[in-house]
């Protein structure tokens, strides 16, 4: 887009919105910019199709497989790639043209999900051709994730940076209520290949909403060797305390306590009696994404006024209350509501956590930083679920899930997020 378009588009925002003000940092106030509640958009359109695809792919596999080694074998291979190529992807993020590496592993991610498709149509599906098939988007979400998480800065400014993450969360954990619930109810009408060609049609929402707006370039650092541009994120944590301790947070919380995430087909069909390949799964998933929109939002309105280190140990707390509950459920009835406080506790202490972090964070760092954010929240994840898949296979999902709660009762006492005393607040150098 040219300065000219830029301009008008600016424009058109201030004639629209006229003199109205929103509080900073709220929701509100950050869907006040067009640019982001474009992206925001066609974000979350896009999003409800990948859960549909993720949910359905999980469901499938043990459907198909009746085996928690071959589902958690499948996430690594969806969230893996952020563990190889996270620290990559966030250098890419910081120094090239986002715009166009998002358009081009939307591209990437578009093709996995109909290679997929193809896949499982077959009368008998080849594991190893799943495997690779959501190996590839696994690249591709390694390589998207660290450029779409640093843009968010330049698209609001850092007074409005808590209310666009919030929002963010709200976006992808909104779909999670979605596609959950349309996946199960097509898996078990059409089938997973018809399901997995809507997740591809749905990149074009996000391909369409880049298209249509202006990105900011990204201010630049001190020239570095390669090897510091790899190594910048490790540096920004080991530099600031706070960013240090919520990246220790949530990888180790990731790696214990959400095992049952990526195993959500296992806790459901062998704790709760409900069948993996039927619309209550969908439902069940989606009462669990309900709560993570309503702990993402509540961070940017009802909570936007209380400390983030507060709502952090708290939640931490709460986390492992509720987890503990639906872990020890033997009844499909009170699982839903159970699963949805689950949902809310987590979701609202990882975007706690993640606000805390990112407000520490200047704009030439942020990829690098933001990539490592996603090795720990989402490649730990992958891990996680190829070492405990043939554990939950001999002793069951309930004491996976109890040891993992003690571990964020044991991160409540450590998620300390109050900066040192000789430490100050940086101030992001956002390009106009």
């Amino acid at each position: 887009m040219t300065d000219d378009a830029a301009c008008r588009e600016e424009s058109e925002e201030a004639l629209i919105e006229g003199d109205t003000r929103f509080a900073p940092g709220t929701a509100r106030s950050a869907l006040a910019h067009r640019a982001f509640r474009t992206l925001f958009l066609g974000a979350w359109a896009s999003n409800i199709g990948s859960w549909m695809q993720q949910v359905v792919l999980a469901a499938y596999a043990y459907d198909l497989t009746e085996s928690s080694t071959f589902v958690g074998q499948l996430v690594f291979a969806q969230l893996g790639p952020v563990l190889f190529l996270g620290m990559i992807g966030g250098v890419v993020a910081d120094l090239v043209d986002r715009k166009k590496l998002l358009l081009a592993v939307t591209l990437l991610q578009m093709a996995a999900a109909v290679a997929l498709a193809a896949v499982v149509a077959a009368d008998d599906p080849g594991r190893g051709l799943m495997f690779l098939t959501a190996l590839v988007s696994g690249v591709g979400f390694s390589l998207f994730m660290p450029a779409y998480s640093a843009m968010l800065p330049g698209l609001v400014g850092k007074d409005d940076l808590p209310g666009a993450i919030a929002l963010n969360s709200t976006q992808m954990n909104a779909s999670r209520v979605v596609g959950p619930a349309i996946g199960g109810i097509a898996f078990a009408t059409v089938g997973p290949a018809w399901v997995f060609l809507a997740n591809a049609a749905s990149y074009t929402f996000v391909i369409v909403a880049l298209l249509r707006v202006h990105l900011p370039t990204v201010a630049k650092g001190a020239p570095e060797t390669i090897a510091r541009k790899i190594t910048g994120g490790i540096r920004a944590a080991r530099r600031d305390r706070v960013v240090g301790r919520a990246l220790v947070t949530i990888t180790v919380f990731s790696f214990f306590s959400i095992v049952y995430v990526g195993m959500m087909p296992v806790l459901a069909a062998g704790n709760l009696g409900i069948d993996e390949d039927s619309a209550a799964y969908g439902i069940f998933y989606a009462c669990f994404g309900l709560g993570a929109v309503v702990g993402s939002i509540a961070n940017g309105t009802v909570l936007s006024g209380v400390a983030k280190t507060v709502l952090v140990r708290r939640g931490l707390v709460a986390y492992a209350a509720t987890v503990s509950l639906l872990a020890v459920l033997r009844s499909a009835a009170p699982a839903y509501l159970v699963v949805m406080l689950v949902g809310a506790t987590y979701f609202g202490m990882v975007t706690a956590l993640n606000t805390a972090m990112q407000s520490r964070l200047v704009d030439h760092e942020r990829g690098r930083v933001m990539a490592l954010w996603m090795m720990g929240f989402g490649g730990t994840v992958s891990l996680a679920n190829l070492a405990f898949g043939p554990v939950v296979d001999e002793i069951g999902m309930t004491p996976v899930m109890l040891a993992g709660a003690v571990v964020a009762l044991v991160l409540a006492w450590y998620a300390d997020l109050e900066p040192a005393d000789s430490e100050s607040i940086p101030t992001p150098a956002l390009a106009d």
